[in-house]
């Protein structure tokens, strides 16, 4: 193993030509997703200058995305999972052609803006599950941990580049050249699927709504994967504090904007640096353990930011946060892989998707709640308590979830469908 290797685990990139054009695949389709996010902020502020309505966009996104990630983790278990991918691809570059098609020709529309971005997150998310698979499809089980790590690198580093830039494109050329440039990234992420080898799930799953019940009582029923879905749920439900930013702002750092920006970008930095060092985690085989001691980790950096005073010790905690946030978020993704049977995987991956999507949202929501009654400081202290003591209960409880270790025969429950 080379001294890169154990700083950054790159041997998925050096050894597997399928996962690298899968890597340059995703990465192209999350860079493309930040440009055109900035851009339908922006037209539909310019649209109506309301923020009710621009919120209206978070519900176009937010409801396809539920809908097609528990579909699409059917559909992963029925057909051929890169020739979906290809298809849910092609689906986003329709909606991206039209999205710049509309600003370029200024139909001022809203309740078209909202159509297409409703289809482009619906595609995107039924193809998201099937996305999901190629990770463990491509790569030895040794390496999935570093493959995931790769590629969250990709998408933190999208996160920092890719609004600036948006910024910046849309200030100079208008939201249309976003939605042109979102199109030609789908582009080349669709060429890079298209390189891949078949993919056939294995079983015989058939298209039918039980399927998707019997995806989701899969993960119930299996002591491991609920495990890992259910330390997610106290991370994020019980900790999210980016609703709490604003307030926290104002109340100790004069309401600066900039601040708001900062406190993004700290998360973003932390977790960007996790991966740069994923090294120093990717090769540990206790999957659930380092989970569970990531999101640990996170619960103490909210619970500090939300006693933090100075502006340093804020950024900080944040900054610590994003890192075990990447931590917990490559293990799990790692666990729920090699601990799914191919026959179950897809559906598996589509409950992970909407877990990963909806979660965030909960979270914000209950701090918001918090906070409207008691205080910015008390919702960001008693996420962070609330949601170690939730992992100490867990972990006590679930000797599956500590015991799993990456390589380890799947322990499969009773055949459910």
């Amino acid at each position: 193993m080379s001294a890169l290797d154990r700083v950054l685990d790159v041997r998925p990139l050096r050894t597997s030509p399928g996962f690298r054009r899968i890597w340059v695949s995703t990465t192209f389709a999350s860079f493309g997703h930040q440009l055109a996010l900035v851009a339908v902020l922006a037209q539909s502020w310019q649209l109506t200058g309301d923020p009710v309505a621009v919120g209206a966009v978070g519900l176009a996104q937010a409801v396809p995305m539920v809908a097609g990630g528990l579909v699409g983790g059917v559909l992963a278990d029925v057909f051929d999972r890169r020739r979906l991918v290809l298809a849910t691809t092609a689906g986003q570059i329709v909606a991206a052609t039209g999205l710049a098609a509309q600003a370029f020709a200024h139909l001022g529309s809203f309740s078209l803006l909202l159509l297409l971005v409703g289809l482009q997150s619906g595609c995107a998310s039924l193809g998201a599950a099937a996305r999901r698979t190629f990770f463990a499809a491509l790569l030895p089980e040794h390496q999935v941990s570093a493959g995931l790590a790769l590629a969250n690198i990709s998408f933190q580093a999208a996160m920092l580049v890719g609004p600036a830039l948006g910024g910046v494109v849309t200030a100079e050329w208008g939201p249309s050249a976003c939605y042109a440039a979102d199109a030609g990234c789908l582009l080349v992420a669709a060429y890079g699927v298209l390189r891949l080898p078949a993919m056939r799930p294995a079983g015989g799953t058939r298209v039918r709504p039980a399927t998707v019940v019997q995806g989701l009582t899969y993960v119930v029923r299996a002591p491991v994967l609920a495990g890992a879905f259910l330390t997610d749920v106290f991370a994020t439900v019980l900790a999210m504090p980016i609703a709490l930013f604003p307030a926290l702002s104002a109340e100790r750092f004069a309401g600066d904007p900039k601040t708001l920006g900062w406190f993004l970008s700290a998360i973003a930095v932390g977790g960007l640096a996790a991966g740069l060092l994923s090294g120093s985690f990717t090769k540990l085989r206790r999957l659930g353990v380092v989970q569970l001691v990531a999101a640990a980790v996170w619960g103490v950096a909210l619970l500090g930011f939300g006693l933090a005073t100075p502006l340093w010790l804020a950024l900080v905690c944040l900054a610590v946060a994003g890192a075990a946030d990447t931590v917990a978020v490559v293990s799990r993704g790692a666990l729920v892989q090699l601990a799914t049977p191919d026959s179950h995987r897809g559906r598996v991956s589509g409950a992970e998707f909407v877990v990963g999507a909806a979660l965030p949202d909960l979270g914000n929501f209950r701090a918001g709640a918090v906070a409207g009654v008691t205080s910015p400081a008390f919702a960001a202290v008693s996420g962070g308590l609330l949601c170690l003591v939730g992992l100490g209960a867990l972990a006590a409880g679930n000797t599956s979830l500590r015991r799993f270790e990456a390589g380890s025969p799947t322990q499969e429950p009773d055949p459910v469908g």
